[in-house]
């Protein structure tokens, strides 16, 4: 083997490692601060004993950078040039996903995609960079229906992008990927599950 193979394999396996860890710490994190039990009524309505608050994670001085390597990970098979989804809970999330490509060299936009048009100045949904012909992941950081990432599809088509998945940190299991991929036509993904978080 050559010294520049013996490199390229020492730093692979060394990303391996990296991102196994980054991984781990960011599933002790969510477990640790994210998961509040307790009963608590849902977006959707129903009633839980215990709620995922991923805000806790998402806007983490720790955790925000894991959240950014860990998507990326997650949809690298993708090919998208911008990430966003429905304010509040994709917005931390594609901002990490941005930060966490231009820390490795690549160039990520974000958009944020308002929950109904502004009334005054350029009166548009979707704020950030333009997406209109572009190729875009859609984000959330908890999932539970599928309204929201749904709502974030249809913007995003409306605005010409074409949509290649949703992503999303933790999934609930309650009904989204069925609604996404059946309802949307589009691939969804998730870093981790209610069995991962203990919660199943």
């Amino acid at each position: 083997m050559t010294d520049a193979a013996a490199d390229n394999t020492a730093t692979t396996s060394n990303t391996s490692v990296d991102l196994a860890a980054d991984r781990a710490r960011l599933l002790e994190l969510i477990k640790e601060q994210a998961v509040v039990h307790g009963r608590v009524t849902l977006s959707s309505g129903k009633e839980a004993d215990y709620y995922v608050d991923l805000r806790r994670i998402s806007l983490s001085g720790e955790a925000a950078p894991l959240v950014g390597r860990v998507m990326r990970e997650l949809t690298k098979q993708l090919d998208f040039d911008a990430v966003g989804g429905l304010t509040l809970g994709a917005d931390p999330v594609a901002t990490s996903m941005l930060h966490a490509a231009a820390a490795a060299g690549d160039r990520l936009d974000a958009f944020v995609v308002r929950k109904q048009g502004k009334a005054h100045g350029l009166q548009q949904r979707i704020e950030g960079p333009s997406i209109k012909g572009r190729r875009v992941l859609v984000v959330e950081d908890t999932t539970t229906t599928g309204a929201s990432p749904t709502d974030a599809v249809q913007a995003a088509r409306d605005e010409g992008a074409e949509v290649v998945a949703v992503a999303t940190i933790v999934d609930r299991a309650t009904g989204a990927q069925q609604v996404i991929e059946d309802g949307l036509g589009v691939p969804y993904l998730s870093a981790f599950s209610l069995e991962d978080v203990g919660l199943a």
